[in-house]
């Protein structure tokens, strides 16, 4: 069964309200990993303790998610082949570290690529504070649909995320700490994907063994490149893309390179060090200066 491009299109999703507390905001930074490689270390402290407790701005991406209606049939979406190949987040104001929100999403485009080839969806999801209206964020998700390519659909004007300057070498390059067990604490903050947890899962998919999380280590590389490029402030991360190349397992070795643009604009790329593979490309990251 082809998507049903029309019904996608015209599908209207309800808005979705979200109620977090600080120990969802502690858990998703300890799921990230941060406070690992040191538990007393004062720019980790303020995302895992309550004491002066703020939140990392990527942890929007685990709230006020729309339900998985593109798994329902009449949609004709081989959901067992989707993939979340690219990730936007636009930053209006700071995240609260505590508060209920509630969540827009929309469809906004399906190109086909061919029969054989797959097609690509293109999804907004705005977050807005419940209390006082403001709107938080902006996220755009893009899925990779490997199994429902040539439904008919146009194949071109996708947009085209800005390369990496490989040309030339990065400025700087800054270790993740992935532990072991990365993937059994991101989880708990809301994706509960057994490709992430169960061996098994993880065998019939073609893993190994579990895979991380595409959006725990773009957390991770958001929290680091706040260190490396906001003087371990927040609030002045204004934008943070990214396209996932290649699966991670937990406790491999990352880094994220980072090229340096124009004031407050920098790329980056994140690579498994170990097995040299990049596993997230055409990295823009915006912050305030």
């Amino acid at each position: 069964m082809p998507i049903d491009y029309a019904k996608l299109k015209s599908m209207q999703l309800e808005p979705v309200r979200h109620t977090y507390t600080r120990r969802d905001t502690m858990l998703y930074a300890l799921g990230l990993g941060v406070g690992a490689a040191d538990p007393t270390d004062a720019g980790d402290l303020k995302y895992v303790y309550e004491k002066d407790l703020v939140a990392l701005p990527t942890q929007v991406v685990t709230l006020a998610a729309a339900p998985m209606l593109l798994t329902r049939p009449e949609f004709g979406i081989n959901y067992k082949l989707l993939l979340h190949a690219e990730q936007t987040l636009q930053i209006h104001k700071p995240l609260p570290v505590e508060a209920t929100v509630v969540g827009e999403t929309s469809i906004d485009e399906i190109y086909d690529k061919g029969a054989a080839k797959g097609a690509i969806l293109y999804m907004t999801r705005k977050v807005f504070d419940a209390a006082s209206g403001d709107l938080l964020s902006t996220m755009g998700i893009v899925s990779f649909l490997r199994g429902d390519g040539g439904f008919g659909g146009k194949s071109e004007g996708a947009p085209k995320p800005r390369p990496v300057p490989v040309e030339r070498g990065a400025d700087q390059s800054v270790e993740l700490t992935n532990r072991s067990n990365q993937a059994l604490i991101y989880r708990l903050s809301g994706d509960y994907n057994p490709l992430h947890s169960d061996p098994e899962i993880a065998a019939i998919a073609g893993f190994n063994r579990p895979i991380l999380h595409g959006l725990c280590h773009y957390g991770m590389a958001a929290r680091a490149l706040i260190r490396a490029l906001c003087n371990d402030d927040p609030t002045r991360l204004l934008k943070f893309d990214t396209r996932f190349t290649s699966p991670v397992y937990p406790g491999e070795p990352l880094h994220v390179e980072v090229w340096n643009i124009a004031a407050g604009d920098a790329s980056f790329r994140v690579v498994a060090s170990e097995r040299n593979v990049v596993v997230q490309d055409f990295g823009r990251c915006e912050y305030r200066l």
